[in-house]
């Protein structure tokens, strides 16, 4: 599901830009062509939906996944702010443990809980902007149909964002990107949730 959702937000990402240099909302920011893909805002478009319904079908069964085994409540819950405090200092020190690989700090959950509700949120402005009239309430719910382009465009931004932190991370700690190609070490019970 990782490797299906790093492709599919590449694809909605360079075909966004495209999309994007068709009708810009901040007049100074364009997209370099080389960045985008479509060929055009018609074929960036239709890039778009095809990445989107990739990343739309991955995502729910992800969410799924990760509730009904309570994948997300045993490795994403609880987050204490002052454990989130404290893992900053700690990486700004350079003295993050990295250990254990199947273990998430408290700024590692932050995180993984924020971009979880942006792609929601991206989900539903995306809509929004898709079909402004037969989703009028929803567009509603962004202030407009502007509203929610501007909402889509500040998610991407924050996906942008988080995902140039997580290949940082990544490769700051190697023994992580060959856990991502393998599926990761083999989990005990303990870690499962099933052990004291």
């Amino acid at each position: 599901m990782h490797w299906i959702n790093a492709l599919a937000m590449i694809l909605m990402i360079a075909s966004g830009w495209e999309i994007y240099n068709d009708e810009v909302i901040f007049g100074w920011l364009h997209f370099p062509h080389w960045m985008t893909i479509g060929g055009g805002a018609e074929g960036a478009l239709q890039w778009h939906f095809a990445a989107m319904w990739l990343l739309m079908i991955n995502g729910l069964c992800y969410l799924i996944y990760g509730l009904a085994t309570g994948r997300f409540r045993r490795k994403l819950l609880p987050v204490w702010p002052s454990e989130v405090l404290a893992t900053v200092r700690d990486a700004l020190r350079f003295k993050l443990g990295h250990d254990d690989i199947t273990h998430y700090n408290a700024a590692q959950k932050l995180l993984y809980i924020g971009i979880i509700v942006v792609i929601v949120v991206q989900v539903l402005s995306g809509f929004a902007v898709w079909k402004p009239v037969q989703l009028s309430e929803l567009a509603t719910l962004f202030g407009s149909f502007q509203g929610s382009r501007l909402v889509h465009f500040i998610g991407m931004a924050l996906i942008c964002g988080f995902l140039i932190v997580h290949v940082a991370l990544a490769l700051l700690v190697p023994k992580t990107i060959g856990a991502m190609i393998t599926g990761g070490p083999v989990v005990d019970g303990a870690h499962q949730g099933g052990g004291r």
